[in-house]
């Protein structure tokens, strides 16, 4: 939990730097004035997209203490092609091909590893299964 506060807390920091430093502090307003969706809808967006974003850092940092990293990295891949669906229905985004593609390899990528799990899982069980048959059986 600290190691996800504190790098959230530098990189909060050196954003809010980078902001003020390059004057860019100024052109919120306008920014937020011609947001398409409106004031309001431009302030719940970044509200949401930073709650979201630490419960990713949360739940990341828990599956990667808890599993592993690999299995954290996997679980990261599998939510990717959520986010543009789910940017098409909410923000009538649109589909393009790059998001496709996107996506396709995303899921590939997810397959490729629970395959690969599963091939794991069936070799280790056909290496316990000949060892017993190997080994002598002690009576007693």
């Amino acid at each position: 939990m600290d190691m996800v506060i504190y790098e959230n807390v530098v990189a909060c920091g050196v954003t809010v730097v980078g902001l003020f430093a390059s004057g860019e502090w100024k052109e919120l307003g306008r920014e937020m004035g011609g947001y398409e969706l409106g004031t309001a809808s431009y302030l719940m967006t970044l509200i949401w997209v930073a709650v979201f974003w630490q419960m990713y850092a949360l739940g990341a940092m828990g599956l990667i203490f808890e599993v592993s990293a690999l299995f954290s990295n996997s679980i990261s891949v599998v939510g990717l092609p959520i986010v543009p669906v789910a940017a098409v229905f909410c923000f009538r985004d649109r589909m393009s091909g790059v998001k496709g593609v996107s996506m396709a390899l995303a899921v590939w990528g997810f397959v490729s590893y629970m395959y690969q799990c599963y091939l794991d899982d069936r070799n280790s069980k056909v290496v316990t299964k000949s060892v017993d048959e190997t080994s002598p059986r002690m009576s007693s």
